[in-house]
């Protein structure tokens, strides 16, 4: 899905670079890309600790990879999407009824938001298409402009987290073999939310944020031994033997939750569609906590597998591959920006 605020767009932008802000509440990822035709090359990326003020941060960003103009999205409570059967009619039609029939399904004043839709299937019986609706609150946008005008950025395209998402999987895996009446997820658990996203033949079926990520399993264990956020973060990624157990049961119990969560979103696209979800594609923060891939699969009954967003980008010679690889799961969203 791409550009679905693309009205947002700065007329007359060619950069021969292209780069994606994941602004997120425990760290900003950065993605730089070269751009060469319909070729990508990571340029520059880079994984910083956010802030409650980003604009050190940003600064520190834009000095590091010569930024100017970014890319950047949101996710929760500043967005609302929705998939609605419409009338067939055609884009610029669309376009028209876009506001009188966007007031049926979006919770907030068309005043407060921007809007936008794309049709993401134009068969259905009774002359009825699929329509993706997109808002976003301009009061998040507004607060995220005087960050970046104030580290010295421009604002490019605004985008949702899981429209870019999927942009970054159906770019790096373009050519996913899905039976017939099946679908798959993409699954980014972050550090406070999680985006479920079902999609069938490389469209978006379904799109939801649950508020819950990795920090619920570091509080959980901040719980159990009495410790810090950082101690706590730490051990969740590597447990020394002796305390191993107890962060996989503290990791576990959270999850439970998160696992139902999700599977109440699979039993509800099954039950609005002749497709049934076969496996996740996981990715986020969280995706790299020791035993959390194994423990899912096992909760949901599906298989999951972590995906690469950098699987068809050249890397450049000079960037350190090691930190790339280590933290590559959390670049998902940002690469899909940078693709824009």
């Amino acid at each position: 899905m791409n550009n679905i605020f693309s009205k947002i767009k700065l007329p007359g932008v060619k950069e021969k670079f292209s780069i994606g802000l994941d602004i997120g509440t425990q760290s900003i990822k950065s993605v730089k890309l070269k751009v060469n035709g319909n070729s990508f090359e990571l340029a520059a990326f880079d994984i910083e600790e956010s802030q409650l003020d980003p604009v050190d941060v940003l600064k520190k960003i834009k000095h590091a990879q010569s930024a100017d103009i970014v890319n950047i999205s949101f996710c929760g409570s500043a967005t609302v999407i929705r998939y609605v059967n419409f009338l067939r009619m055609s884009k610029s039609e669309l376009r028209q009824a876009l506001k009188f029939e966007a007031q049926k399904h979006i919770p907030f004043s068309l005043e407060e938001v921007y809007l936008d839709a794309e049709i993401l299937k134009d068969d259905l019986p009774d002359n009825k298409m699929l329509v993706l609706i997109a808002a976003l609150k301009k009061e998040f946008i507004q607060q995220r402009l005087k960050s970046l005008e104030g580290a010295g950025l421009r604002l490019n395209i605004v985008q949702i987290d899981s429209l870019a998402l999927i942009n970054a999987f159906n770019f790096n895996y373009p050519k996913i073999e899905i039976l017939e009446n099946k679908s798959i997820c993409l699954l980014n658990i972050g550090s406070t939310i999680t985006n479920v996203n079902i999609i069938d033949s490389a469209a978006a079926r379904l799109s939801r944020d649950i508020h819950s990520g990795g920090a619920n399993f570091t509080k959980k264990i901040m719980d159990i031994f009495s410790i810090d956020f950082k101690a706590a973060e730490e051990l969740k990624l590597k447990a020394d033997p002796e305390k191993a157990d107890k962060v996989k049961a503290a990791v576990e119990s959270v999850l439970t939750n998160l696992a139902l969560e999700i599977r109440t979103s699979f039993d509800y696209y099954e039950s609005q569609n002749n497709s049934n979800v076969i496996k996740i594609f996981l990715s986020g923060g969280a995706s790299k906590t020791p035993g959390l891939k194994e423990m899912l699969a096992g909760f949901l009954g599906i298989e999951v597998e972590l995906w690469d967003p950098f699987k068809q980008i050249k890397i450049n010679d000079k960037l350190d591959t090691v930190k790339l690889n280590q933290f590559s799961g959390q670049f998902n969203v940002a690469l899909g920006l940078a693709l824009g």
